[in-house]
């Protein structure tokens, strides 16, 4: 039960994590560095220190006790994830909601599933024991789903008229594909940066924090890092396309909304990490395999959103096919991936 709850919890923060680029479709008149600056201010910096404020015990003290080897080598993880965040946008950017989830998160799921026990020696254990070959069959069917989206994705694009893609100034299907290829390798710091921060989780744990909530500090050090390159690259848009003016461009009430829309998605986007701390402390030792899981269940999430903002009306039935099969096989391996992780 504990572990079925703990799965329970990951695809809450899934379904957040795959919904959060939806309220990007209310935001009028700002062009992609703006409002990806505008979101990374919310779930990069405000939500988690709003998070930790309230849910992490002395969190003050907390941070002064943490090394400094321990504090940079966290901060630095994200900042190389804050590279890969910016290219993930590109992905979906350049390619649509459904295909540039299915490819960016697909790579992200495979590399920061088994980099961080290879890195730490765990990997070992995966090789030596029931249990542990289970969890790699699991990740193995994982992966054959996140592949079968992929193809049905490519399809889906292949049946797009020549009309609507020149119609859409934004795709590019040759840069997408390289962006989604950069997220997967760039982003998987982002799981070994939650590995790395066990031990500020152990931390806050000893300080009187509940254990399901013990997650937060490591993900505001971490995402210190990817609001830095977050910041760096927007301002080098901003001032190279001219396109700082956008903030003060239009009326306040379209300002504001855009705000507000940019603020829903950012907090959708670090909700998944509450959900996903809590959810990954009930998987056991096998606790690396919740990135992948996470991975699977968001990409599920997206392409259901791509389904029903119509992203794929009209595709023939042989194609959609391909997709719900491919979505039946994430579920199935992730959930390998969860019964026989302890």
């Amino acid at each position: 039960m504990t572990t079925i709850l703990g799965l329970l919890l990951i695809f809450i923060g899934a379904f957040s994590s795959g919904s959060f680029a939806v309220p990007f479709g209310g935001v009028k008149g700002w062009k992609w560095e703006n409002y990806w600056l505008s979101t990374g201010l919310f779930s990069f910096i405000i939500l988690p220190l709003i998070v930790c404020l309230l849910l992490v015990n002395n969190f003050g003290g907390l941070i002064s006790n943490v090394s400094s080897s321990d504090f940079w080598a966290i901060f630095i993880m994200g900042a190389v994830y804050g590279i890969g965040s910016l290219t993930f946008g590109l992905s979906m950017r350049y390619l649509g909601l459904s295909l540039g989830y299915a490819l960016s998160l697909g790579l992200m799921a495979a590399i920061g599933t088994l980099v961080p026990p290879a890195l730490d020696g765990r990997f070992g254990m995966l090789i030596d024991s029931f249990n542990g070959n289970m969890v790699l069959v699991g990740i193995l069917i994982s992966l054959v789903g996140i592949a079968g989206i992929a193809i049905a994705g490519y399809q889906k694009d292949q049946f797009n008229s020549k009309k609507e893609k020149d119609e859409s100034s934004e795709f590019d299907f040759k840069k997408g594909v390289i962006a989604a290829l950069l997220t997967g390798v760039l982003a998987s710091a982002m799981s070994l940066g939650i590995e790395k921060g066990n031990v500020v989780s152990n931390l806050a744990v000893e300080s009187g924090t509940n254990p399901l909530f013990s997650g937060n500090p490591t993900m505001l050090i971490m995402l210190l890092g990817t609001f830095l390159t977050t910041l760096i690259w927007c301002t080098y848009l901003m001032i190279k396309n001219k396109t700082l003016v956008e903030f003060k461009k239009y009326s306040t009430a379209i300002s504001l909304k855009n705000i507000a829309m940019t603020g829903l998605a950012g907090s959708l986007w670090y909700l998944q990490f509450i959900f996903f701390g809590a959810g990954k402390s009930m998987l056991g030792q096998y606790t690396f395999a919740a990135w992948g899981i996470l991975m699977a269940f968001t990409i599920v999430i997206a392409m259901l959103w791509g389904l029903f903002k119509g992203e794929w009306k009209g595709i023939p039935s042989k194609t959609r096919l391909i997709m719900f099969i491919s979505l039946g096989v994430i579920i199935i391996g992730t959930f390998i991936i969860g019964l026989f992780n302890n």
